[in-house]
């Protein structure tokens, strides 16, 4: 199975540049029947270039309820690449923890600790079609100007529980679940994973944030299956340049 699927020290907020932005939103995940699973509190911050919002760090606090303690957490740094973050996803409910860092150029390392307890690692080779994790959501505002002219986008994508990426694209797409601007999907390009991966469905609004989300989560329902949810955000703050180009 592919799972697609943000705080600072004090002494990394004094290494932010002078126009350090914030993009602050809170999606809420629904069953199909519209149960509320738990809720995503996003925090992300980077910095305005040449008018445009690029993230350096992205935090997640997942939480059964809210206001509540939370039950899950991820943290990532974006350093090389807006689509290729560094990951560090825990979900103690379940003893679950996976990483994913950069050692060389063109080489991710992870490290997956499963529900069973075992510890499982992978090397992955990539070159630059590959996104990883949140990189989908920039995926989706770097290629805004395309994916609203109707065109579709290839890239890779990881499959971190299974050390290896595979081939999707993102292309615009119509669903009457979601009440969005701009509705995209994201669907495997593999006649065979077709079979096995349901396509994810995205919505956005004009000012290219993440306004929904439908399918398959990285939170836990069991210790052999994961949250098939509908996720709709709000965004509690914007940054103070353009989300897209």
């Amino acid at each position: 199975m592919i799972r697609p699927a943000i705080t600072f020290s004090a002494l990394t907020i004094l290494a932010l540049p002078v126009n350090a932005n914030q993009f602050v939103f809170t999606g809420t995940a629904k069953s199909n029947g519209g149960t509320l699973l738990y809720q995503e509190i996003h925090q992300v911050d980077g910095h305005c270039a040449e008018g445009i919002f690029e993230p350096q760090t992205h935090s997640v606090n997942y939480r059964k309820e809210p206001g509540e303690a939370p039950f899950a957490t991820k943290e990532m740094t974006y350093e090389d690449s807006s689509l290729r973050p560094s990951v560090d996803f825990q979900q103690p409910d379940f003893n679950e923890n996976l990483k994913i860092t950069y050692p060389e150029a063109n080489r991710l390392d992870i490290e997956w600790q499963t529900p069973a307890g075992d510890i499982e690692r992978y090397e992955v080779d990539f070159d630059n079609r590959l996104v990883v994790d949140a990189g989908f959501d920039h995926l989706v505002r770097a290629n805004w100007g395309q994916v609203n002219r109707g065109e579709s986008v290839e890239f890779r994508f990881l499959g971190p529980t299974r050390g290896e990426h595979y081939g999707f694209v993102l292309e615009p797409t119509r669903n009457n679940q979601l009440n969005s601007d701009v509705v995209l999907r994201i669907r495997p390009t593999s006649l065979v994973l077709r079979f096995l991966v349901d396509p994810i469905v995205l919505g956005y609004n004009k000012e290219g944030a993440l306004t929904e989300y439908l399918g398959l989560t990285n939170i836990r329902e069991n210790a052999d299956a994961n949250f098939t949810a509908h996720i709709r955000y709000e965004v509690e703050q914007y940054p103070d340049c353009e989300l897209t180009p």
